[in-house]
């Protein structure tokens, strides 16, 4: 797991709590999801009930909030 990863998903989480959704296009924060494994980042997303979607060849990563994920605890 990236070192970075925990303070992006804090970002993620306040930005998904006054919108529906996240486009994640800074360079720095997509080194942070390109470390992670396609599975790794499915998981972290759904540990947290979002919807992940990776646009543009992966330049571009979009997080939803998902009502239909059942939550796993952290």
């Amino acid at each position: 797991m990236h070192p970075d990863l925990p303070g992006l998903e804090g970002k993620i989480e306040r930005v998904l709590a006054m919108k529906p959704e996240y486009l994640v296009t800074h360079p720095a924060e997509l080194h942070v999801l390109r470390s992670l494994s396609t599975d790794e980042l499915d998981d972290t997303a759904l540990r947290h009930g979002w919807r992940v979607v990776r646009r543009v060849g992966g330049r571009q990563i979009e997080f939803y909030n998902d009502a239909t994920v059942h939550f796993k605890p952290l």
